[in-house]
């Protein structure tokens, strides 16, 4: 099947019931491959051979609807390795399954997903590099995050860190030997875009192949930001210890936004409460960090289509500082914010209430003429559109097929909000729209960002109203939550939340103990940077240079 073609829906409902799915139809589908059945908190996960991978998935995939693989996660027991394929659908993220594909420790080779749903191959080659699984018939298996030359997989049980990492000098070699040409009689040329931070949203290196002015291979190289964000929340208590760590992700900021997809995926496992005030309050907190982060995407990318700095750039900053004053008063913090806790919120807003209530009005009463402002500084400008319009193509079936989510999706024509279709915090008690264009090009992805801060904006000024009208006696900002959370053992829960750039989840599996045994983050900004090649084929360097930024991504995320 093409990437452009879309998933037939002829038999879209197989398995589903008006109670929601029926897995024991959806067993019933795939019988001939399921050895085991298993029972995780957000969906039932089916165990299936190692080599009838692609058959699973792509009856999922074709006859149940299941379009969407959120993320791939890979682990080793003491008995065994795994990879658990998490699948949704794009239109209903509420009906979830994970399909769970163990090998045996001697001879860890499983089947690669790769050809059902694109997004795999990332996601195949860390489990690869990370925990050491081979995925057979996987079109490009080697390392993503480490070098080629690196000696053994950090995730697997038996590493050695304190080996030495030897790194021999390769000689002679041929940097075009196993890049694409575009022809025998092509004139093609090898250059190296990075590794530089400035304009690149982080360390990254492009590996691109010119055919004449024309892009005819690319390759995102990450991997230089190796932040162990998982590996430190396996070290840590649920409880206390891992909220901090989630606004290092993304510090954009995305830090309330990555802080709520723990906070979600830890309540649920652990069946915990949040108080209706408490949800008003992380609503309201989360949406003033999506405004923030859409501000600097929004400046970055007129930075990396003007090269322009001193209006763009400084515009978007201005009016996001004014929301970083009002995030600090909340919590405390400009930037690595920690309002978040199990249960609820660190506290409730400063007094005098009145005062810091003004301040949010304020700045959402000047805001309709900021937003005109920059349509006239920024998408109305010729020079804009012609760097914008019609460049970084992205079909919506190809993004979709690469697990794009968030801006990126949306700016496809593909009407998906996690906010809205897996309802969490207070978003379902609100009147606010999901922006979509159809576009599918860098413009597009503009527009949407720009859109969804006016849809911010209703969400807040509405979480105000609640706020300053809530009864004092009735302001509860936390349940009661065990002072140490010990979830049973091999516990399993996948989660995602709406953050500014897409789909964030986290995959947790518990021993018993206060510590995850795995934790494992779904990066919106890992998927998103998968599509770059669909975006760039064809297209010239600064046309590139366009579509990376419109991914808005960050590559502290990335790499995690």
């Amino acid at each position: 099947m093409s990437l452009e073609e879309p998933v037939p829906d002829t038999t879209e409902e197989v398995g589903v019931t008006e109670d929601g799915l029926d897995y024991d139809a959806l067993e019933a589908l795939v019988s001939e491959h399921v050895v085991d059945r298993e029972s995780h908190v957000n969906a039932e996960a089916f165990v299936v051979y190692p080599d009838a991978i692609q058959d699973t998935l792509s009856t999922l995939k074709e006859e149940a609807g299941f379009d969407h693989c959120s993320c791939v996660t890979a682990q080793e027991y003491e008995d065994r390795f795994e990879s658990i394929y998490h699948l949704k659908k794009f239109d209903d993220p509420t009906q979830q399954l994970s399909v769970v594909v163990p090998t045996t420790k001697d001879d860890p080779i499983s089947e690669s997903a790769e050809p059902v749903f694109r997004t795999a191959d990332w996601h195949e080659r860390e489990a690869y590099d990370l925990v050491g699984i081979d995925y057979d018939d996987h079109p490009d298996l080697r390392r993503i995050l480490l070098p080629e030359t690196w000696q053994g997989h950090p995730l697997g049980q038996d590493y050695n860190q304190n080996q030495p990492q030897i790194v021999p000098l390769r000689e002679h070699a041929n940097p075009l030997e196993q890049d694409h040409r575009a022809g025998e009689d092509s004139d093609t040329m090898f250059i190296n875009i990075g590794p530089h931070h400035p304009a690149t949203h982080g360390v990254l290196h492009v590996k691109t192949v010119l055919d004449g002015e024309q892009i005819a291979d690319l390759e995102p190289d990450i991997g230089y930001l190796h932040r162990c964000e998982e590996q430190m929340c396996q070290q840590s208590t649920y409880r206390h210890q891992i909220m901090p760590y989630p606004d290092r992700w993304d510090y954009t900021p995305g830090g309330i936004l990555n802080e709520w997809a723990y906070a979600r995926a830890a309540e649920s496992m652990a069946d915990i409460d949040v108080p209706e005030y408490a949800q008003v309050l992380r609503t309201m907190s989360a949406e003033l960090t999506r405004i923030c982060a859409h501000m600097l995407a929004l400046g970055t990318f007129g930075l990396d289509v003007y090269g322009d700095f001193t209006a763009i750039f400084m515009y978007a900053v201005r009016d996001r500082e004014i929301v970083q004053n009002i995030l600090e008063d909340l919590t405390g913090q400009r930037l690595m914010f920690n309002y978040f806790r199990l249960g609820g919120v660190s506290w409730d807003v400063p007094e005098p209430r009145e005062e810091f209530f003004e301040k949010i009005r304020d700045f959402l009463d000047d805001l309709p003429e900021r937003i005109e402002e920059y349509h006239d500084l920024v998408t109305g400008n010729e020079i804009f559109q012609m760097r914008c319009v019609d460049t970084g193509v992205l079909p919506p079936e190809v993004a979709k097929n690469y697990g794009a989510t968030g801006p990126v999706l949306r700016g496809s024509g593909v009407d998906y909000d996690l906010r809205r279709d897996d309802p969490y915090g207070y978003y379902d008690e609100l009147d606010w729209d999901v922006v979509t264009e159809d576009g599918c090009d860098n413009y597009a992805r503009v527009l949407v960002r720009m859109r969804e801060v006016e849809e911010s904006a209703k969400i807040i000024d509405q979480c105000v109203d609640l706020l300053e009208d809530w009864p004092e006696e009735e302001r509860k900002i936390q349940s009661n939550v065990p002072r140490t959370l010990r979830p049973d053992a091999d516990k399993e829960v996948y989660e995602a939340v709406e953050c500014a750039k897409g789909e964030l989840g986290i995959y947790m599996r518990s021993d018993g103990t206060d510590k995850p045994a795995r934790f494992k983050i779904r990066s919106p900004c890992f998927s998103n940077l998968q599509t770059l090649p669909e975006m760039s084929e064809g297209e010239y360097i600064p046309d590139m240079v366009a579509s990376l930024g419109s991914l808005d991504i960050v590559l502290g995320e990335v790499d995690r």
